[in-house]
């Protein structure tokens, strides 16, 4: 089954001190294209974690980012008391006559007067952080094949759609014939000259000949079925199949330059237009 590279994942974790949350967007992108957003306290982990991402999602622009709210009482941020008695101490010998109420309102406005504590990592929360990390990277997964399988219906209805019009332009090919012939023999009259019927015979049959369809309607119905097979197996991806649509592409557009009948030409014109919506969400597979 296909999947997409759009997805959506979050996944949050209450311990006794934090709310930890978890969220992961991917779009699609030629390869991966990752960028991780966490605290500092955990920046020691990011390469695994990072790898981590990457063996799971594989493709796609991919925003991570891991969000922790303090719940408890307590902060890590203290006032840097020495800092704020010497600011104060400084203020005084310019402002001899304020109060030192107001010395202090302007000493804590300054510059590193206030300390954050740096905690050390917890293994325990580390693994439950792991845990929920987990929970949102599988969470866009299942986002991933929920888009996969929207796709898959939208490639089958398409590819369903081209086959038939194939059938269509195949079902105006005697008539196309039989114009080419008319329009061949009313201008060798017009030219009024004799001709040797033989000749023009063989002649005729050269000239269709360069102009027959069906090894492009084999082709391109070997593509179609290559396709429908691809999505269905074990291996499909992004890249197989936009080669896959080049290839239709090709065959169709072969079919165009040689159909030389205006109503072929316009079930040409329609494959192409479903041919270029198949292409503009090939670019959405994984």
């Amino acid at each position: 089954m296909i999947q997409s590279m759009t997805g959506f994942g979050k996944a949050t974790l209450q311990l006794p001190t934090k709310k930890i949350t978890v969220e992961v967007k991917s779009l699609n992108s030629k390869g991966l294209d990752l960028n991780v957003r966490m605290p500092s306290l955990y920046r020691e982990m990011e390469l695994g974690l990072r790898n981590q991402i990457a063996l799971k999602l594989e493709r796609g622009k991919v925003d991570f980012s891991i969000f922790i709210e303090s719940t408890a009482e307590q902060t890590s941020t203290k006032v840097n008391v020495p800092i704020v008695k010497a600011y104060i101490n400084q203020l005084r010998e310019v402002y001899a006559d304020a109060d030192e109420t107001e010395l202090m309102k302007m000493a804590v406005r300054m510059p590193d007067t206030m300390k954050i504590e740096r905690d050390e990592i917890d293994e325990n929360d580390w693994i439950q952080i792991q845990t929920v990390i987990e929970e949102a990277l599988q969470n866009i997964l299942n986002y991933r094949r929920d888009e996969g399988m929207s796709l898959e219906k939208e490639f089958q209805l398409r590819i369903g759609n081209i086959r038939q019009y194939m059938t269509d332009a195949l079902a105006l090919d005697p008539e196309r014939v039989q114009a080419i012939k008319d329009r061949l023999q009313t201008a060798i009259s017009e030219l009024k000259v004799n001709v040797d019927e033989n000749r023009f015979e063989q002649e005729l049959i050269y000239y269709l000949e360069k102009l027959d369809i069906t090894e492009e309607k084999v082709r391109l119905t070997n593509h179609l079925d290559y396709f429908l097979e691809t999505i269905n197996g074990t291996e499909a991806n992004g890249r197989k199949l936009g080669f896959i649509t080049q290839e239709m592409g090709r065959e169709i557009n072969t079919m165009g330059s040689k159909s030389n009948h205006a109503q072929m030409q316009k079930l040409v014109v329609q494959m192409k237009d479903e041919l270029e919506k198949i292409k503009e969400q090939v670019l959405n597979v994984l």
